[in-house]
């Protein structure tokens, strides 16, 4: 027998999936009119300028960044094509591939940031109070508690 959602369930539901899914068009025309990046792209190069050295074995890029292998080697191809990105074979496990942020890519992420704060401050954290946000985070957790057991994409 089916659990079905309440009226209050369905409409927390509904709201949430159009955000899930208004959202990341949001972001995406903000960084592609402003910095010429899609917001994956974005988010690559913001792993990776919060790594060690700015360096992560493309394995542990696609972990932290939720994408396939094969989608991961074609939009760092793309990034390393802009000069952004390169790669190079492990030191440690010649059988492994990393990837750096290059200088040039450093300066693409602080160029760009302040303008995905403004926009991510403009269209999620300015539309809540204070404690919103604090519930935002508290139900986010949750939520991830469920989907990302292991913590993959959690913030560290």
């Amino acid at each position: 027998m089916t659990d079905w959602l309440d009226d209050e369930q369905q409409a927390a539901w509904v709201r949430l999936i159009a955000m899930v899914e208004l959202l990341p068009g949001v972001l995406d025309t903000q960084l592609r009119r402003e910095a010429d990046l899609t917001h994956f792209e974005y988010f690559l190069l913001a792993m990776l300028s919060e790594a060690p050295e700015r360096t992560l074995r493309m394995t542990a890029l696609a972990v932290r960044t939720n994408a396939t292998l094969p989608r991961l080697s074609h939009v760092v191809r793309r990034l390393e094509e802009r000069g952004l990105v390169e790669r190079f074979p492990c030191p440690e496990d010649g059988r492994a591939t990393n990837a750096r942020l290059t200088e040039a890519g450093w300066a693409k992420v602080v160029e760009t940031a302040p303008g995905h704060v403004a926009t991510v401050r403009r269209n999620v954290i300015d539309a809540l109070t204070p404690k919103q946000v604090e519930q935002l985070a508290a139900i986010a957790g949750a939520i991830l508690e469920r989907i990302d057991p292991d913590g993959t994409m959690s913030p560290r």
